[in-house]
């Protein structure tokens, strides 16, 4: 029964039951980085003026000290992989939720942990982010997964030993 200990379901009033293993997630472009995320939400600036300000700064440099070439893809391959192997990452909860499609008539996920249960509106929920993974390891301590708010306000402590999504 090993296995089981790191499979999460999303269950009750769906048209699906979803089985969630966070073992394959590494692998996942939706993936977020953790240590960062939060923080880019947050970031209100103006795309634009960063945009011109880059452009302007770019050309600059490429006047005075000539065009520099692009890292190439073996480069780039191998930062992704150390990323990986060292990095914290989760993924958003929203298409898991979505892929699940919950009955008209909910509007409360119901996270049950191995210390009881939390209740949260369909809404909140669609902006969870799931942490799978802490330095390049999986939360097999207080996991699988920990569940993060869409604001990051929980970010020191979030909820954990998480073993189903309910939904009511």
């Amino acid at each position: 029964m090993k296995g089981l200990e790191s499979i999460v379901f999303i269950k009750g009033k769906v048209n699906y039951t979803i089985t969630l293993d966070p073992g394959v997630w590494i692998f996942d472009d939706r993936k977020v980085d953790l240590e960062t995320y939060f923080q880019s939400q947050k970031q209100q600036t103006d795309e634009l003026e960063e945009y011109t300000k880059a452009a302007s700064k770019h050309w600059d440099r490429e006047i005075q000290e000539g065009s520099v070439s692009p890292p190439t893809l073996k480069t780039e391959q191998k930062y992704e992989k150390q990323k990986i192997l060292t990095g914290t990452f989760g993924i958003p909860f929203e298409s898991f939720l979505k892929n699940a499609e919950p009955n008209e008539d909910t509007g409360t996920v119901i996270i049950e942990t191995e210390t009881g249960e939390q209740a949260f509106s369909l809404t909140d929920a669609q902006m969870f982010i799931l942490g799978f993974s802490f330095n390049g390891k999986p939360l097999s301590e207080d996991g699988p997964v920990h569940v993060y708010f869409g604001d990051g306000s929980n970010l020191k402590n979030p909820i954990t030993k998480v073993k189903a999504f309910r939904i009511e």
